[in-house]
């Protein structure tokens, strides 16, 4: 062992210590926030499907089951999104104390500082429930229970912090935000400019030692109401009062907005959204050092802790949200269509719009499973970092896709606005969740592979961390072990990925699952060859990979299939392989398969060692991408499902707050029953090519009852199709001096004609 360390591992330590790229602090650390889950199993090449499918499903307690239905959909029943966004610009008074006092700001909050205690799915589905009636309300929820003073405080605050602050964030006292994205510092926050100096100072009539900050921050969701504001700062401490360095790195205090030299600011209007956002300043604000979140120990290590709390963050609030979103797509064009004819026939039949209604049922599936999936891993105490990071990215972009293609089979009824139009508000979000929590574009190109395949890799972060040990011997011994693990672990998913792309994966292992059973054989064939491609281009690119951000995409969108349908399969099977719920299943899986191999095979014509390249094609890929998607038939049979009311429909749109309040959805609802209530009478009339009921019941093609009843899903269609018109000057203050809008063109045509 000690001859092939020194005579053969020895130069090859060398050479990698001095190509090694230096990793800045702020890199270490967010490489260190967090742990592995499943994407490990993806990164081997060769996943363990037993125990996915063993671990134990995300449920909901009896209390969590009971908030969910009773306090939860009495807020939904509150809430008016067209007045909220249109009219007061705000959720009413009568709703933020209901939300104060039922503890929604605190569902995270153990119960021994008065929250609930909730689990990371309970406040998953909170989130999704209150999307689906109001996003104003639901971002409104979720800020608090997501990065934050209150989550923060829990990880890392000191005892007295927690029993200080907790208490009064949980039941409402106190409403948090946290201030770290600044005018220089958007995606890339570590570039931060505010700043916090060490130094003595009087606080509430005594010196005291502490920090003098400096700050500018923008698009602070909750800002313009908090009382208590996390704050992210570079601390600095000049006079060395505290040690012997001048930088002490980014640092989170706690902030109450009440202090001197706060300022809070007007606010912002994301996207003509009304949850209250907006920018805040301090000037020479001073606060004693155990307003930093875990105390004086925590100077420094702030980013740390953002990044360990966001590991989980974004695996809850936005994908749940998009999920919502989507199944809510779902739900109401899959009755929008059924009921809609043009042509004298249900647009439904037309497969130009099977096409989006196939891709959005499927979507909702997808993300739903994908949610569950990833909660239940938050709930056994894992913090999976890459999974969050997938999770955020593709639901927010899935959603943005439902959403897209929603408004596509609405037509002219989603695109007028009023309090009928029950999609334009949840279209004009959209561009938020893409944008917040890390910006999908940096999230897809650096984010994803770049730190999965660090983290998640076998062998990788061992290597790279006996390559920076400053012991050099220690680090040559560790970076002996890793290194020959590392290539007998690569020749084995070289000929595992060998033989089982040019098998098409016949022999790959899976587990019995019925008729899901080749989708699992894929998933095993497509694992190892994404681990042989990922080891080729971390051989060949060493650090130069995480500039090559295209490659890195391609592999990072591979991982994140991997995952995704990794999480349909395991849906299938919990929810008992369910045979009607099969067309969705192939739809999902086709559709990943072909972006799997379109990336394949542009990862090998894309390497710039192009040797390598053609190595990997010959090996994964001797007769290029052969994956087309789902076919017609599969995109007919899906899209049937949500065409009808039926087990499968309600699997996928479930538990959304559809309040009866005769507008909006709740019209759409009830003309979507009448109408599949009605298809045999219609078909006979149809048939018989009548037009009008009461001549159909005097022929005796239906009945009096039945065409009493097509009089009633008549009625109940053309109030769903109608939109909303407004009278000029309730849109538009220069109308008030004249009702009649011809009248004040005319009166102005004549001003202008006088002068």
């Amino acid at each position: 062992m000690s001859f092939r360390r020194d005579t053969i591992t020895k130069p090859i330590f060398s050479w990698a210590r001095g190509v090694l790229p230096a990793m800045s602090d702020t890199e270490r650390e967010a490489l260190e926030a967090g742990d592995v889950w499943w994407d490990a199993d993806l990164f081997t090449g060769n996943p363990d499907w037993s125990k996915l499918l063993a671990f134990a499903p995300a449920k909901l307690t009896d209390e969590e089951h009971a908030f969910l239905h009773g306090p939860v959909d009495e807020l939904c029943a509150m809430l008016d999104e067209w007045k909220i966004n249109w009219e007061w610009r705000d959720l009413p008074p009568e709703v933020w104390d209901f939300v104060k006092r039922n503890r929604f700001f605190g569902m995270i909050i153990p119960k021994e500082f008065g929250g609930l205690g909730f689990s990371p799915y309970a406040h998953s589905e909170v989130v999704r429930k209150i999307s689906s009636r109001s996003l104003t309300a639901a971002v409104t929820v979720m800020v608090p229970n997501s990065l934050g003073p209150g989550e923060l405080l829990m990880r890392f605050g000191t005892k007295e912090q927690q029993e200080r602050w907790l208490p009064r964030l949980a039941d409402g006292r106190d409403i948090p935000c946290f201030g770290l994205t600044s005018p220089e510092a958007g995606s890339d926050a570590a570039s931060m400019i505010d700043t916090g100096i060490i130094c003595k100072g009087d606080f509430e009539g005594r010196e005291v030692l502490g920090l003098k900050l400096n700050w500018h921050k923008r698009y602070i969701t909750l800002g313009p109401v908090a009382t208590l504001l996390g704050l992210a700062f570079k601390a600095y401490d000049p006079d060395h009062l505290v040690g012997s360095e001048d930088d002490l790195g980014i640092t989170v205090a706690l902030i109450p907005t009440h202090l001197p030299g706060v300022s809070i600011g007007q606010r912002h209007l994301p996207a003509m959204q009304v949850f209250q956002n907006g920018p805040n300043w301090g000037r020479d604000v001073f606060i004693p050092l155990d307003y930093i979140i875990g105390g004086q120990e925590r100077i420094g290590q702030g980013w740390k802790m953002l990044m360990t709390a966001l590991a989980a963050g974004r695996g809850i609030s936005l994908p749940s949200l998009s999920a919502a979103g989507a199944a809510y797509a779902a739900r109401t064009s899959g009755a929008y269509a059924r009921i809609r004819e043009q042509f004298g026939i249900s647009i439904s039949k037309f497969e130009g719009i099977e096409e989006p209604l196939a891709r959005i049922a499927a979507t909702a599936y997808l993300l739903d499973a994908a949610r569950r999936l990833t909660c239940a891993a938050l709930n056994e105490g894992h913090h999976p970092a890459v999974i969050s990071g997938i999770m955020k990215l593709h639901a927010t972009e899935r959603m943005r896709i439902a959403i897209d293609d929603a408004m596509d089979i609405h037509g002219g009824k989603a695109v007028i606005d009023g309090p009928q139009n029950y999609l334009g508000g949840l279209y004009r979000s959209v561009p938020v969740g893409i944008t917040v929590e890390g910006a999908n574009i940096l999230t897809r190109n650096l984010i994803v592979f770049g730190q999965g395949a660090i983290r998640a890799h076998p062998y990788l972060l061992q290597e790279m961390n006996a390559l920076g040990e400053p012991d050099r011997e220690k680090g040559l011994t560790d970076f002996d072990t890793a290194f020959w693990k590392h290539v007998g672990h690569s020749f084995a998913t070289m000929f595992r990925a060998w033989g089982r792309n040019w098998t098409g994966g016949l022999f790959a292992p899976a587990p019995d699952a019925g008729e899901a059973t080749g989708f699992y054989r894929q998933l095993s064939r497509y694992s190892s060859a994404f681990a042989l491609c990922a080891d080729m281009a971390l051989l060949t690119l060493g650090g130069a990979l995480k500039r090559k951000e295209m490659l890195s995409a391609r592999f990072g969108d591979i991982l994140s299939e991997l995952y995704l349908l990794s999480a349909v399969l395991k849906r299938w099977q919990d929810e008992g392989r369910q045979k009607e719920d099969i067309p969705v299943l192939e739809w999902c899986l086709a559709t990943g398969f072909k972006t799997i191999e379109n990336r394949f095979a542009e990862i090998s014509a894309n390497l710039p060692n192009r040797f390598v390249g053609v190595i990997l094609k010959f090996l994964i890929q001797p007769f290029g991408a052969r994956v087309v998607g789902p076919s017609d038939r599969v995109v007919h049979q899906c899209a049937q499902l949500v065409l009808s009311p039926s087990a499968a429909r309600d699997r996928l749109t479930p538990d959304l707050a559809f309040v009866d309040d005769d507008r909006g959805v709740a019209r759409l609802e009830k003309a979507f029953r009448l109408v599949v209530d009605v298809e045999d009478a219609a078909k006979r009339m149809h048939a018989a090519r009548l037009h009008d009921w009461q001549d159909a019941v005097k022929k005796g093609v239906i009945t009096q009852a039945e065409g009493e009843k097509l009089a009633a899903a008549q009625a109940a269609v053309a109030k769903v199709i109608e939109v909303d018109d407004f009278a000029p000057e309730a849109l538009s203050p220069i109308y008030k001096k004249s009702a009649d809008v011809h009248q004040f063109f005319q009166e102005l045509g004549e001003q202008r004609a006088a002068s």
